[in-house]
């Protein structure tokens, strides 16, 4: 798989991570936007896939979701984060 296509995978898996982490508790694109302080846009774009973000606004999500890093971070090349 060349880097390109990791990321890409990644990506992918980071927003679903995030869409389910806030279906979870029922809360819609433009409150966890208003948490994390991000453009409703931005965070569709994060969700589908096609932007990989800053470690800093992983953090700000996860804070806005109430939930661990380790919830919305993906599994990679089998190593699962604990």
């Amino acid at each position: 798989m060349s880097d390109e296509s990791f990321e890409n995978n990644l990506a992918i898996q980071f927003g679903r991570n995030i869409r389910a982490a806030r279906a979870k508790i029922s809360m819609k694109q433009e409150e966890l936007c208003g948490k994390a302080n991000l453009d409703r846009s931005y965070l569709s774009k994060i969700e589908s896939g096609s932007y990989n973000i800053t470690l800093a606004k992983a953090y700000a999500l996860a804070a806005a979701l109430q939930c661990p890093l380790t919830e919305i971070l993906p599994e990679v090349n089998g190593v699962k984060i604990k």
